[in-house]
């Protein structure tokens, strides 16, 4: 039996609604500076500037979060699933057993230094008053009004993995690298490759010299020879596979 790996990225999200990171909406201005979503995605913003951080991360996550899954979301419900999105619509469709690589949006933790074993918990966006939006951000993320500044152990921070932080098992990359060189074949589904994650994929996969599948329309060439590519979104793949 064929144990395939799917490795999913924003472009999977997008028919849901949910715009790609990197598209326009990840854009912010802080007075009259316009912060690129890399720079707003980082420990530092979020530890020098919380109220900042948290609003970029309300209007641009936060926002999606009823937003429901789509067909390709279903197809996976019983697939060996790493995603790299945070918008929990792979739970959302069915899937139990997935990997949030970078975290999910329902969900934050104790504010803590990395590498340190932490719970995490459900974050309560539905009580969030958007017409006082920055201090009831502060409130639910325990964040002092004055100071505006987290403490650790003490405050909480969403549970997503930024720019500055690295893998820990917090976000299970233990089992994800397990479950790369486990794979007897791959499939890339709507990345841009630009992350960690997928580059540790690939090393996997050519470690062990197995097939890959990357499903884009307008994929990443990569130099393996085992590769073959989609040229299509996923909800087409899907039809096919």
């Amino acid at each position: 039996m064929t144990n395939t790996l799917y490795i999913t990225g924003a472009g999977v999200s997008s028919e849901s609604g949910i715009p790609t990171f990197r598209g326009e909406d990840g854009f912010w201005t802080i007075g009259s500076v316009n912060y690129t979503p890399m720079e707003m995605a980082t420990r530092a913003m979020y530890e020098n500037n919380p109220i900042e951080f948290l609003s970029w991360y309300y209007h641009r996550f936060a926002t999606y979060r009823n937003h429901g899954p789509n067909a390709v979301h279903h197809w996976l419900a019983d697939k060996n699933l790493i995603t790299q999105n945070i918008d929990g619509l792979d739970g959302k469709a069915g899937n139990n057993d997935y990997i949030a690589i970078h975290g999910r949006l329902d969900q934050m933790t104790l504010y803590h230094s990395q590498g340190d074993a932490v719970d995490t918990i459900a974050t309560p966006w539905d009580s969030v008053d958007e017409e006082n939006l920055q201090e009831s951000l502060l409130d639910i993320f325990n964040i002092n009004r004055n100071s505006k500044r987290p403490e650790l152990n003490f405050s909480f921070k969403p549970y997503v993995l930024l720019f500055d932080e690295y893998y820990t098992d917090l976000y299970r990359i233990t089992e994800a690298q397990h479950r790369m060189y486990q794979a007897d074949k791959m499939v890339f589904m709507g990345t841009s490759f630009s992350v960690n994650i997928t580059q540790m994929a690939l090393r996997a996969a050519i470690d062990n010299q197995i097939e890959i599948d990357i499903v884009d329309p307008d994929p990443i060439e990569i130099p393996y020879a085992k590769v073959t590519y989609h040229r299509m979104k996923a909800s087409e793949y899907i039809n096919i596979a």
